[in-house]
């Protein structure tokens, strides 16, 4: 397979990524959107997953596309970055019309950051902020590395990050 010209995710028609992080908290979010609905799926793995809404993404379900993904650090925090994702994606009336209410279809997963040396003394969730702003970072240009979700990621005791 040839890589597209950027060699992103991005080179699929239509995805947006976008990435926002706090350095001081050594976390982020990373959100993949589209300006339509997308077709997604996930296979959850390992002792303590922390997801939301990934059961949508089965091909047996009524949704048949979702409106953005979110990957957060920030551990069971992490996942009401999807909460600012649906606020913005709501407030764009994007969504899954269920009567008079769209719906925002936005799976989450998380990873666990807390212990990576970073300031988890706040004074509120900056999960759900970290969501808005990287749904409103969203592009077709984005960082790799230790960025968005993958700020304060490690793997065991070696640093990871977005690839």
């Amino acid at each position: 397979m040839k890589p597209g010209p950027r060699n992103l995710l991005t080179d699929v028609t239509g995805l947006l990524v976008g990435n926002a992080e706090v350095q001081d908290l050594k976390s982020g979010v990373t959100v993949v959107t589209s300006d339509v609905p997308f077709v997604a799926s996930v296979h959850v793995m390992g002792g303590a997953p922390g997801t939301r809404e990934t059961d949508l993404l089965a091909p047996d379900k009524t949704v048949a596309g979702i409106d953005a993904l979110v990957l957060s650090g920030g551990s069971a925090f992490g996942l009401a970055a999807c909460d600012g994702v649906v606020d913005g994606l709501w407030r764009a009336k994007r969504g899954f019309p269920v009567g008079p209410v769209t719906v925002p279809i936005v799976p989450g997963a998380i990873l666990f950051d807390m212990v990576n040396g970073g300031n988890k003394d706040w004074p509120d969730n900056p999960y759900p902020k970290l969501g808005r702003a990287a749904l409103d970072a969203a592009g077709v240009d984005f960082n790799l590395g230790s960025t968005g979700a993958g700020t304060g990621a490690l793997d065991s005791c070696f640093k990871g990050g977005l690839a």
